[in-house]
């Protein structure tokens, strides 16, 4: 199991697709909304608190 971390949404462009989160401690982490996990509209608004995982790719 890949390790969780807890951060917030730098930006988002839904129309594009992609943005960035601001991982607590650490380096801002690329993200594009096929990582997202939603029903729906998978998107993200700025300042959002979000836990997630890092792959490569």
């Amino acid at each position: 199991m890949s390790e969780r971390y807890v951060g917030t949404v730098k930006w988002f462009n839904a129309t594009k697709g992609y943005g960035f989160i601001g991982r607590d401690g650490g380096e801002d982490v690329f993200v594009h909304f096929t990582a997202i996990q939603s029903d729906g509209y998978r998107k993200l608004e700025a300042e959002q608190k979000v836990e997630f995982s890092v792959e490569e790719g």
